[in-house]
């Protein structure tokens, strides 16, 4: 007696089809497991008898056979439990082998028939449309998500009882339904706000133009100034997500099971913020089972570093390609994932261990080396991938204690997603959408400068020792302020103003 339910896996954040073959034979009771299974597929034996037993059907004492296909591909996770249950209710002639081969199957069981939610219910959804498939039968809690993709009827099941009873058709399962519109515009509230800031007006502006391009930045102050709080806000100022951007996010969320029970979609930017203790592993995914990293996880957001000298250097330089590449392959002996990064990298640090060095009321006790070393842990490579480096001061008493209110976040707001607005329309045909993208070609072709704003441009490169990605950089920051104000050309005081946010630079970091 064979069966034969529809599956699927994930491999990076992408699903593949799994074709679960359930075959029951005469012989001493047994039960087999193939096709590259993981522990947790193989102990899946244990869990489907008894969610069978405790369901109240009979679980056959014979030789039970599963192959999970393609058996080249290693398969783990969980959510080949009620597959492999319904395919052996199927080889028993309990169920009907043609009702259940029109949807693609998942979900983890309990011992007592529950089904439990799994990971990456969404990419599995987009891969039983393209596959022409009627529907899928996702766990009740995965619904939500599931339901994201329309073209495709999502029946969230509970139990394994009730599955049994609707392909029986004793009980009718109404598909899960939602309104993507309503879901957007039902945007949470944000708990920070940029009115909440008082004074480092300059630095405000910083995080507005890096908004507006996409562009990395760099905060280095002392203790207290703000930095965390500033770039804890920058997610406040970004243009809202597209619903191409939303699935794409939503999609990385699903995979590694960090969306809320309820959450259909991923709304808002992601802000990832890690410790300065995390692996080269964990900032850029890897493991036995390659997983995704926080900076695929900030992918359409924003990746903040906070106190970037105490990160190990190695880690650091792990960067370097996602933040050029916008995207991270991982290769293991048995396969090669690339997740996507493209993220806003915002980074703060202090000047000097002590974190008072050019601070004019704390003194500092560093020494000339200790400061030469502490800021060596940022290699020139990384420093010139930053777009954007601003001092941030400590706040004067009077600007603490201003009565006007600052600007708010969803004024800043309006005007990036305006400066976006261009930016797009001005970089439709190609597959980049804002100025920080750009290549050499691109800026060639965008940011042509009059006679004026070269010779500004040549005597800041001399003078600081920029290097040629630093040219580039300042070339895209400038693009972005003219386009903040709309301007279609760029004009001199652009120029001036970027090259003021390359001040930082390698140049200068050694003191």
């Amino acid at each position: 007696m064979l069966a034969k339910v529809l599956s699927s896996a994930v491999i990076g954040i992408d699903a593949y089809l799994v074709e679960v073959e359930v075959d029951i034979a005469q012989g001493l009771p047994n039960f087999t497991t193939v096709g590259l299974p993981e522990t947790a597929v193989k102990e899946s034996k244990e869990r489907v008898k008894a969610a069978i037993s405790n369901s109240g059907y009979r679980f056959p004492d014979d030789r039970i056979t599963v192959n999970l296909a393609p058996a080249g591909i290693k398969k783990e996770g969980t959510g080949f439990d009620l597959p492999i249950a319904l395919g052996i209710l199927a080889a028993t002639r309990l169920i009907s082998q043609e009702i259940i081969s029109k949807y693609l199957i998942l979900g983890e069981l309990s011992l007592d028939g529950r089904i439990k939610p799994v990971k990456g219910s969404l990419p599995m959804a987009l891969a039983a449309r393209q596959a022409g498939y009627k529907g899928i039968m996702v766990p009740f809690d995965n619904g939500r998500e599931a339901s994201v993709v329309k073209g495709i009827s999502v029946l969230p099941v509970k139990t394994l009882a009730q599955v049994v009873d609707f392909i029986r058709g004793f009980i009718r399962i109404i598909p899960e339904q939602i309104d993507i519109a309503a879901v957007f515009n039902r945007q949470p509230e944000n708990h920070v706000d940029f009115s909440e800031v008082m004074g480092q007006e300059h630095v405000k502006r910083a995080l507005e133009v890096a908004a507006a391009g996409g562009h990395n930045l760099l905060m280095m102050g002392p203790p207290g100034s703000g930095k965390t709080m500033l770039a804890r806000r920058l997610a406040t100022i970004l243009p809202p997500l597209t619903f191409e951007e939303a699935i794409e996010t939503t999609k990385i969320f699903s995979v590694t099971g960090m969306l809320e029970k309820d959450q259909a979609l991923v709304t808002r930017r992601p802000f990832r913020a890690p410790h300065h203790t995390i692996s080269d592993a964990g900032l850029i995914g890897g493991g036995h089972i390659p997983r995704p990293g926080d900076v695929s996880l900030a992918h359409n957001g924003v990746l903040f570093l906070d106190e970037l000298p105490e990160f190990k250097k190695h880690v650091l330089e792990v960067l370097r390609q996602p933040l050029e590449d916008l995207r991270v392959t991982i290769s293991r002996a048995s396969s090669t994932i690339t997740y996507p990064a493209g993220f806003m990298l915002i980074t703060a640090m202090n000047p000097c261990p002590c974190g008072y060095f050019s601070d004019p009321k704390h003194e500092c006790h560093c020494t000339f080396q200790q400061i030469h070393r502490y800021r060596s842990k940022i290699s020139g490579p990384l420093l010139d991938r930053i777009d954007i480096h601003v001092e941030v001061p400590a706040v004067p008493y009077k600007d603490l204690m201003g009565d006007g209110r600052a600007e708010s976040s969803e004024s800043i707001r309006q005007r990036v997603a305006a400066a976006r607005v261009i930016q797009t329309d001005r970089l439709r045909r190609t597959k980049i959408y804002c100025n920080a993208q750009m290549s050499n070609r691109h800026i060639k072709k965008h940011c042509r400068l009059d006679d004026e704003s070269c010779k500004l441009l040549e005597s800041a490169i001399n003078k600081l020792g920029l290097s040629a990605r630093a040219y580039n950089r300042i070339l895209k920051i400038a693009r972005t302020i003219a386009d903040l104000v709309g301007e279609p050309d760029i004009k001199i005081e652009h120029v001036s103003e970027a090259v003021q946010y390359r001040s930082l630079d390698r140049g200068k970091l050694r003191v």
